[in-house]
C-alpha cells in the first residue's frame, strides 16, 4: 500500500464559486449543485475538506488549482509521517 505523501486542504465555506479550480483540474475538482467547488473524494475534517494524494503529478495539478484560486482557500501540504 502506498502511503499518501501530500494532502489537499479545501476551505469550501469561503468559496466564491468562480470555477477556476474545476476548469484547471477537472480530475480533482467539480462544481456542486449549489455552484461551490467540490474536491472529489475528500472528507470533512473540522472546518475544511481533505484529500490524501501520493504522486508528484497529483501534487502539481492541485497546486495549479490552488494558485488560480482568487480567495486562496486551496492548499497542498506535505503530509507529516
Amino acid at each position: 500500500m502506498v502511503m499518501a505523501k501530500y494532502k489537499v486542504l479545501h476551505f469550501k465555506k469561503d468559496c466564491i464559486s468562480c470555477g477556476a479550480c474545476a476548469a484547471i483540474a477537472p480530475e480533482y475538482w467539480e462544481m456542486d449543485e449549489e455552484g461551490m467547488a467540490d474536491l472529489k473524494g475528500s472528507k470533512k475534517v473540522d472546518d475544511h475538506y481533505e484529500l490524501d494524494i501520493d504522486s508528484e503529478e497529483a501534487k502539481a495539478i492541485n497546486q495549479e488549482a490552488a494558485d488560480v484560486c482568487p480567495v486562496n482557500i486551496i492548499h497542498v501540504k506535505e503530509k507529516k509521517s
